[in-house]
């Protein structure tokens, strides 16, 4: 079953260049979803193991903060080489742990790539300034240096994609990094350390500890050698995070929850709709912070795109992410299918229609049927609450105005897309919307060229794009007077 992804199939924390176990040799069980089988253990680390790995990483940062930007990128470059040479190993070691079919695990390790060459690229274009002087004999230089040590935190949906958006950056400035990836999917973190050194990055650089969340993540947040913390996750722990961390005044970045609005006008391409609709919805089983969680389509069209959404979603093919043409894999546990029966079962009590699927697939485990819930209403869990599953519930609106109010009713901010070919509308809707990242007429808009990230309390600061790197570096001014000009 390892065949391929084995090699990189790490079972140690990585700390200062070496694979070493926690200090109890306690360990944590990693389980197949799809199967339901143990595929292996790694340390359960607590507060030691992370201190040393913020000491090694600092020690190490003395000396990689004075590599050249050309350097860097070169490094980064190397990663990313090793990243595509990998992918089909990368990608089944990643499918074993998460559970999402092999194309889409492909297109994770393919994407990650995408990111650290980005990277790769803005290493070189960190550029400061040199601001026009209000004195004759002073010249004025702005510089970016590298903050110095980050800590990211990473979750299970995204295992490797994820860590790309944060070791790509901190690498690029000049930083040098301490990982805790996910328990559920610790295996897809690791193999970046494994990569790590196969390219020739310096130990302590990029260093790796699994274990208890609670633990790591207060060591983090209390050392004052962490100078950033970069976290993806839930909203309600990205709080966390940000509180415990006052104490040092550390820079944060934060990639929180989401609640993203899909609206279809009736002037919209349905079928182009219902295609953005199922890649909107269905990635990763629903399992991603910019899925859709709420569609609102107009009454003109409301029936007709039921109906179509409904046939595409009964069409898909469910299975072990390894199966041959498999679109759509199991949760990631049954915490996770039976927050979904909840949501189903609140929804059809106040009046909701499940139109196809509603419970769990005939494979059994953690398996569930794409599910579309026509006639949804305002007051069901699933307009303030994050679904995280194969749960599409479909409102019916009159209005623009009335479409956009529904979509900007929500304390999140992170993405939203819309369907309409008027584009009068387009320009309004998009400036109407409160959300980071607004898809037109597209339901996939992820690209390494563009900020990713949220509003409100979706999160702050952002990944890919120009903007990428720039939580990673300092700004400092020199005022260098005394010139006698």
């Amino acid at each position: 079953m390892l065949q391929k992804s084995s090699q990189f199939m790490r079972e140690a924390n990585l700390i200062g260049g070496e694979w070493v176990q926690a200090d109890s040799g306690a360990t944590i069980d990693v389980i197949n979803p799809a199967t339901g089988l143990k595929i292996g253990t790694v340390p359960k680390s607590g507060k030691a193991e992370t201190r040393r790995a913020i000491e090694a990483a600092a020690e190490a940062f003395a000396s990689f903060c004075k590599t050249t930007a050309l350097e860097r990128s070169k490094m980064l470059r190397k990663l990313h080489d090793a990243l595509m040479d990998n992918q089909d190993a990368l990608a089944e070691l990643l499918t074993l742990e998460q559970g999402k079919s092999l194309t889409e695990a492909k297109g994770e390790i393919a994407s990650s790539a995408a990111y650290v060459l980005w990277f790769a690229e803005e290493a070189r274009r960190a550029y400061g300034d040199v601001v026009p002087s209000p004195w004759g004999d002073r010249r004025i230089l702005v510089t970016r240096e590298p903050v110095g040590v980050i800590a990211a935190i990473t979750p299970w949906n995204f295992p490797s994609s994820m860590l790309s958006r944060k070791i790509g950056p901190a690498i690029a400035a000049g930083c040098t990094a301490v990982v805790k990836p996910a328990s559920q999917t610790p295996y897809s973190g690791l193999a970046w350390g494994a990569l790590c050194e196969e390219v020739g990055i310096p130990k302590g650089v990029v260093n790796i500890v699994t274990g208890s969340a609670g633990e790591i993540g207060d060591e983090i947040c209390a050392n004052p050698l962490v100078k950033k913390i970069t976290f993806t996750g839930s909203t309600e722990v990205g709080k966390l995070l940000i509180g415990k961390s006052a104490s040092t005044v550390k820079k944060v970045s934060m990639e929180l929850g989401g609640n993203a609005p899909f609206l279809v006008f009736d002037d919209a391409d349905i079928d182009r709709a219902v295609e953005g609709a199922v890649v909107a919805k269905y990635r990763n089983s629903g399992q991603t912070c910019v899925c859709t969680n709420r569609f609102f389509v107009q009454a003109g069209v409301y029936d007709r795109f039921v109906e179509k959404l409904a046939d595409a979603s009964a069409k898909l093919k469910i299975g072990p992410g390894l199966d041959e043409g498999v679109q759509q894999g199991p949760l990631i546990d049954d915490k996770a299918v039976e927050k979904v029966e909840e949501f189903i079962a609140d929804a059809s009590e106040k009046g909701g229609k499940v139109v196809t699927g509603g419970k769990r697939h005939e494979l059994g485990g953690t398996f569930f049927e794409p599910t579309v819930i026509a006639e949804a209403k305002p007051e069901m869990r699933f307009m303030k609450e994050e679904i995280f599953g194969p749960v599409a519930p479909v409102f019916r609106f009159e209005t623009e105005e009335e479409a956009v109010a529904l979509a900007n009713d929500t304390e999140f901010g992170l993405a939203c897309y819309f369907y309409s070919s008027d584009l009068g509308r387009v320009f309004r809707v998009t400036e109407g919307l409160k959300y980071g990242m607004v898809g037109v007429n597209e339901g996939l808009i992820t690209t390494p060229e563009a900020p990713f990230g949220g509003l409100k309390e979706s999160g702050l600061g952002r990944e890919g794009g120009h903007q990428g790197i720039e939580d990673y570096l300092d700004t400092k001014y020199v005022c260098i007077g005394g010139l006698g000009l």
